[in-house]
C-alpha cells in the first residue's frame, strides 16, 4: 500500500503508529491493524528519513514492514540441503524469480551425514551448528539481494524446507530424539515465526514459513518435490525419488502415498571416493570406455581434475558392461587395472592428460562405496512396491529430483541396478523440485495448505523397522539390472 503522510505539526500531535493507521483507514479501508513490535522501534527514522512516504506490507492484519517508495516487496525461498543451500529471491507482488544461487551448507565440517551431525548436536554443537546455517543464509540472502542491487530488509517472507535434522538444527530444536528409535521429530506440523527469532536479518517484521515434516527422516524438502511435481495427483502408479545424501521416495499409487528414507550416503556428492569431487570445473560428469580407450566429459570443458558423482556411476556401469567389475564389485584384470596395496583400480584418466599431476582412477573401495548407496535406494523402492503389491513393471513414470538426480545418466542408473529397468520414456529428471516446491510455498497460501493436506496423506515406512529390509537391502548391493 503505497503512502504518503501528513508530516506532524503543532497542531497534529498523532503518534507515528497513529498517524500511519489513520492513513491507511483513509486512504484504503483498513482498520483494526497491529504493528510488529520491531517495526515501531524503526518506524520513526523509516517514516522521516522517506519524507512522510513509502509503502507499507501488511499479512493478514499485522503490519510487518513500510520500505521507501518504489522498492520492490521481496520473497525468499530456501532448501536447506545436507551438503548445499538453494536460495531463491522473488518479487513478491508478480511472483518473478530474480536471482538464485546454491552454496555449499557450512555445516559440513561438523559432519557430511545427518547422523554425524546429530551426534555433534547432542555434545554440545547444536548453537554451533545454528549459527553456521543461520549466518550462512544471511549470507545468501545478501548476495541474492546484491545481484539485483536490491537490500536484505525487501525480504518479508522466507519458506524453508529441508529434512527434518536439517529443519530441527535451524531452528535449534533438540535433535537426540531423532537420533535414536523410533525417530521422532520435535514438531511435524508447518510452522510460522519471526523470522528474526531463529537470526534472519531481513525486514524487521518479515515472517518465516516452514512446511512440514513427514516423519524423523522425511521432512518438509520432501512435502515440497511432492507439491512441486504432482505426484500427489497421479492416477497412474508413479514414484518419485529425490536423490541425495539422504534420498527420499515416495510412490503413488490408487489414491495412497506409501514413503521412506534410505541413507544413501554422500558418495554421489564425490564424498569418500577416492578422486571424487562436486560438482565443479573439471570433474567428469559423463564418461564411457570404447577399445579400452576412456571418453569423458567435464564440466566447463576444463582439463579432468576427479569425478562427480554421475562421473561415477557411469564408470562403475561402464566397467560393469565390459565385464571389468563383477555383480559383487570385485574389478578382474585388465591392462588399466593395476593392484596398489590392499586394493584394486582402473585408471580412467593418464597422469599427463589430466589436470592433476597424476593419473584419475576408480578403485575396488570406491565401487563398494556406489554399491551401499545404490543398495539402500533399490531396497527401499522395493519395499515401497512390496507393500504396494506391485512390480516394477507396473509403475508408468518414476520421477527423479535433486542436483544429482538431474545429471545422472539414466540409462547407467539402470544399467548398476539403482533404478527400475524400465524403458527411458519412463523417466523424468526434474532438477530441485524441493527449490520449486519452496517458491510455490512461499507465493501461494493455498499451495501452503495443499502441503499440510499432501503431508497428513503420506503413509510412512521406517525401514530399520521392516522385517526383510536388512535382506532386501544386501540383495540389492547386488550390481546389474534388477531381476
Amino acid at each position: 500500500y503505497d503512502l504518503r503522510l501528513p508530516p506532524p505539526t503543532l497542531e497534529d500531535l498523532r503518534s507515528d503508529g497513529s498517524r500511519l493507521q489513520a492513513q491507511l483507514a483513509e486512504e484504503y479501508g483498513l482498520a483494526d491493524l497491529s504493528f510488529d513490535f520491531e517495526l515501531l522501534r524503526r518506524l520513526p527514522d523509516l517514516l522521516r528519513g522517506n519524507e512522510w512516504s513509502g509503502s507499507v506490507a501488511l499479512r493478514g492484519r499485522e503490519v510487518i514492514g513500510f520500505l521507501p517508495p518504489g522498492q520492490e516487496f521481496l520473497g525468499l525461498a530456501i532448501d536447506l540441503g545436507t551438503t548445499k543451500i538453494a536460495g531463491y529471491l522473488v518479487d513478491l507482488v508478480t511472483g518473478q524469480l530474480l536471482a538464485a544461487k546454491g552454496v555449499l551448507n557450512p555445516q559440513i565440517r561438523y559432519g557430511e551425514d545427518v547422523m554425524s551431525r546429530i551426534s555433534y548436536a547432542m555434545k554440545e554443537g547444536a548453537t554451533r551448528l545454528q549459527e553456521a546455517i543461520v549466518g550462512a543464509l544471511n549470507d545468501l540472502a545478501q548476495a541474492l539481494c546484491g545481484e539485483c542491487g536490491l537490500e536484505a530488509e525487501q525480504i518479508l517472507e522466507a519458506v524453508v524446507v529441508g529434512n527434518t535434522a536439517m529443519h530441527h538444527l535451524f531452528l535449534g530444536l533438540p535433535v537426540a530424539q531423532l537420533g535414536l528409535a523410533p525417530y521422532i521429530p520435535a514438531v511435524s506440523e508447518a510452522l510460522e515465526i519471526k523470522a528474526r527469532d531463529v537470526g534472519l536479518s531481513i525486514a524487521p517484521g518479515g515472517y518465516l514459513h516452514l512446511l512440514p515434516n513427514i516423519a524423523g527422516f522425511v521432512g518438509a524438502d520432501h512435502v515440497a518435490v511432492l507439491l512441486a511435481t504432482g505426484i500427489h495427483e497421479a492416477e497412474q502408479a508413479t514414484l518419485g525419488l529425490d536423490i541425495g545424501t539422504n534420498t527420499e521416495i515416495t510412490l503413488a499409487v490408487g489414491g495412497r502415498l506409501l514413503s521412506c528414507s534410505c541413507a544413501s550416503g554422500p558418495a554421489f556428492e564425490g564424498a569418500h571416493i577416492k578422486d571424487g569431487m562436486r560438482a565443479a570445473g573439471g570433474a567428469i560428469e559423463r564418461l564411457r570406455i570404447v577399445d579400452s580407450q576412456v571418453e569423458y566429459q567435464t564440466i566447463g570443458d576444463l582439463p579432468p581434475v576427479g569425478l562427480c558423482g554421475s562421473g561415477v556411476l557411469d564408470a562403475v556401469a561402464e566397467l560393469l558392461r565390459l565385464g571389468i567389475v563383477d555383480e559383487k564389485g570385485a574389478m578382474r584384470d585388465h591392462p588399466r587395472v593395476r593392484r596398489i596395496d590392499r586394493d584394486k583400480e582402473f585408471v580412467l584418466v593418464e597422469e599427463g592428460e589430466s589436470g592433476l599431476d597424476r593419473e584419475i582412477v576408480i578403485t575396488r573401495r570406491d565401487i563398494g562405496e556406489i554399491q551401499l548407496a545404490k543398495g539402500a535406494i533399490r531396497a527401499g523402492i522395493n519395499v515401497l512396491l512390496s507393500e504396494a503389491g506391485l512390480t516394477d513393471s507396473d509403475l508408468e513414470e518414476v520421477i527423479i529430483a535433486g542436483a544429482f538426480g538431474n545429471y545422472i545418466g539414466i540409462e547407467s542408473g539402470v544399467a548398476i541396478g539403482m533404478l527400475p529397468p524400465l524403458p527411458l520414456e519412463r523417466f523424468k529428471q526434474v532438477g530441485n523440485a524441493a527449490g520449486m516446491g519452496a517458491k510455490i510455498a512461499l507465493i501461494s497460501k493455498e499451495m501452503r495448505a495443499q502441503a499440510a493436506q499432501i503431508a497428513r496423506r503420506v503413509e510412512y515406512i521406517e525401514l530399520t523397522n521392516y522385517p526383510s529390509f536388512a535382506e532386501e537391502f544386501t540383495r540389492s548391493m547386488r550390481l546389474g539390472p534388477a531381476r
